[in-house]
């Protein structure tokens, strides 16, 4: 190759490779400060299209997640009312029973006064826990707000539409209330309840019992669909857990930076880098032979 004072071809060639060395060593800067692989969409366009997908995934399962335990919560509270009820329904057991005896010789009416009130606080419990008798009235609207089929959104489905992204928990037409539980008439019109049992004579308590029993059972049913729902609740967060963290682990392996496979890189690049810029400052000074010549 011949001299040349017009183009440095060597100093030319250097500054290319000085060049792309340095483009590689801030690429793998970039990637060491931030811990990503992918930092803009021309490091990896299809990878990051994918890793964008999964993060999409990740972010549905975990509101889905926060929804799930927000359904368990939801179910506990209803739980702890259910379980407040049943007591109460074992108070009533026990005043029915006491009237119902022969050898019982104390005031009727005084058991019958506090059943009336064991009636009323059944309704005053199931209205705060939402499983009340149905009103239109705005105003008394909450009272009946959780009768009904109870649908938590989870995810990790087939499709966004796939049945099997949700928990269902039927507690459609449930009524816990006095009315619900056969102890009273409810009137809409008014929000008062008629109470239609009592127990202010041996024969009527003796059908008081009878109620009182049926209505454990209706309780118990309703607990135990409480109880189901809270079981398949807790599975589905387990599901939806493991789920999160292989999405997780996937985007992790597609997005982000292998640590010590690009400090290994930034040894070898700045050491590049040296090279090049020895190398470059010893091809400008290679025009400096040609003026020798002309000596």
């Amino acid at each position: 190759m011949g001299f040349s004072l017009v183009n440095n071809l060597a100093s030319l060639d250097s500054q290319s490779r000085l060049s792309a060395t340095s483009a590689r060593l801030n690429r793998t800067l970039q990637r060491l400060s931030s811990g990503l692989r992918i930092n803009n969409s021309g490091d990896d366009a299809a990878g990051l299209a994918i890793a964008n997908a999964f993060r999409n995934d990740i972010a549905k399962l975990s509101q889905g997640i926060r929804n799930a335990n927000d359904g368990v919560s939801t179910l506990q509270i209803i739980d702890g009312g259910l379980a407040t009820i049943s007591t109460l329904l074992d108070r009533a057991m026990t005043l029915a029973t006491q009237s119902a005896s022969d050898t019982f010789i104390g005031g009727r009416s005084t058991l019958n006064a506090e059943l009336g009130k064991v009636v009323a606080e059944i309704s005053r419990q199931a209205q705060n826990i939402g499983l009340a008798s149905a009103d239109p009235d705005p105003a008394r609207a909450a009272w009946s707000r959780f009768a009904k089929s109870l649908t938590v959104f989870i995810g990790g489905g087939t499709s966004a539409n796939s049945s099997n992204n949700s928990v269902m928990v039927d507690l459609s037409s449930v009524n816990v209330d006095a009315a619900g539980l056969g102890f009273a008439t409810y009137d809409s019109a008014t929000g008062n309840y008629t109470v239609s049992i009592d127990i202010s004579t041996q024969a009527n308590a003796l059908t008081a019992i009878q109620t009182i029993r049926s209505a454990v059972t209706t309780l118990g049913g309703v607990q135990g669909t409480v109880g189901a729902g809270q079981n398949n609740l807790a599975q589905a967060i387990d599901l939806a857990t493991s789920q999160l963290t292989n999405f997780q682990a996937a985007e992790s392996r597609i997005r982000d930076a292998d640590v010590a496979s690009e400090a290994s890189d930034l040894s070898r690049l700045t050491i590049l880098q040296q090279a090049g810029v020895a190398a470059l400052a010893q091809a400008n000074q290679s025009n400096q032979a040609v003026l020798s010549l002309l000596r």
